[in-house]
């Protein structure tokens, strides 16, 4: 690999590291941070900052990283946090950033960027910085793929314009789904009006945006909770993006489980079970892609979801094995309540039932539904189907 760079933004990229490793830039977060955290690295002073991500168009390897590892905030959990005095920081000004990645891009390492930053004198002057790399990335080098830029908190109104006519995604990190939540992981970030007024203000300008031109592809937003350290619940968290997802049009949701950093204030804290995250994702998606209200998700009493079993089986279990769908009269939104059948599934059942009678699982498995998963809570041609008896 013959990459030439300009050896201090060289050095400062490969001594960042995975500065962004909770950071997910596309769709598939826990995918992504399991490539980071197991990938080999042929080229240990260049690739960590690059992750292959599954985006908007289509898995693409990019480059992941931070304008600065400095910063003024004081978050219990960051690496990054203020008064953490063990790590070096490093900075990049716009046009090394910029340069960095041209030469990464034109030599095939990298296609797209995610850019974020740390906070040093207050969130305008960090994202004028995000916003000057992205500009030269544009205009001088002309590079037309993927970006996803962070939006700083504080930013203002005009530099969030600017971030989504330059971006194909932004994000603004809420971290806890409450004020209470987020004073306990980042004391000195106002809840309301840090963040939440700024995802109104993205919501507002992708309105306007599109009244200028209703053929414009407009900037995707995110947001991302930092899960389980602080006594966050499951209900508190997807009551929140279930709002986000209604009135302000969130992409998606990430939950990152807490994982203890050194020499922070959270360092003895155990780490979230993985399993959490992986719940959380799945009833997200319900909320978001399957017409659920927060109130059919079956939490627990402490409001958090089963760890053993999937939220959809665990609702289906307590209202379908006893009043099982019939695939042939059923509505599609009762039918994307069966283990098994997800939004494209319903719709090949719905075009089928057009054309003929489903008699069977196989003719389920044929359009693409995961027969063996509904059959516990479907009627085919009236009856139940035949289910396999376990062998212990």
């Amino acid at each position: 690999m013959n990459i030439q760079l300009a050896p201090d933004a060289l050095q400062k990229l490969a001594r960042m590291g995975d500065a962004t490793l909770y950071e997910p830039a596309g769709d598939s977060p826990q995918a992504e941070k399991l490539a980071l955290e197991n990938r080999p690295i042929p080229d240990p002073e260049l690739l960590p900052c690059i992750t292959h991500v599954a985006t908007p168009h289509g898995p693409k390897p990019v480059m992941k990283s931070m304008m600065t590892t400095a910063c003024e905030k004081n978050c219990y959990y960051c690496p990054f946090r203020a008064g953490r005095d063990q790590m070096r920081r490093y900075t990049l000004t716009p046009d090394e950033m910029a340069g960095a990645f041209d030469t990464l891009q034109r030599a095939g390492v990298a296609d797209g960027i995610f850019l974020s930053s740390g906070i040093v004198k207050n969130g305008v002057i960090a994202q004028d910085r995000i916003l000057d790399t992205i500009e030269i990335i544009r205009r001088k080098y002309a590079y037309r793929g993927y970006i996803h830029l962070k939006i700083m908190p504080g930013a203002e109104y005009d530099q969030i314009r600017r971030a989504m006519l330059l971006a194909d995604r932004v994000s603004i990190n809420l971290e806890g789904p409450t004020q209470d939540r987020l004073a306990a992981l980042a004391p000195r970030k106002d809840f309301q009006g840090d963040l939440l007024v700024r995802l109104g203000w993205i919501a507002a300008i992708r309105r306007e945006l599109k009244a200028e031109d209703p053929r414009r592809k407009v900037a995707s937003t995110v947001t991302q909770f930092v899960v389980g350290a602080v006594g966050d619940t499951d209900l508190e968290l997807l009551s929140l993006s279930h709002r986000l997802y209604g009135q302000m049009g969130l992409a998606r949701a990430y939950y990152s489980g807490f994982n203890p950093v050194k020499n922070t204030p959270f360092e003895n804290l155990p780490p979230t079970e993985p399993l959490r995250e992986r719940r959380l994702y799945q009833a997200s998606f319900l909320l978001r892609d399957y017409a659920w209200d927060v109130e059919d998700l079956p939490f627990e009493g402490a409001g958090n979801l089963r760890l053993d079993t999937d939220p959809k089986k665990a609702w289906a279990d307590l209202h379908l094995l006893d009043a099982p769908v019939d695939v042939m009269r059923a509505e599609r939104e009762t039918l994307l309540r069966v283990p098994g059948i997800g939004p494209k599934g319903a719709d090949a059942i719905l075009r089928a039932r057009r054309s003929g009678r489903l008699r069977d699982i196989t003719s389920l498995r044929r359009i693409g539904v995961e027969a063996s998963r509904a059959a516990p809570y479907i009627l085919l041609d009236g009856r139940r189907p035949p289910r396999q008896l376990p062998l212990f």
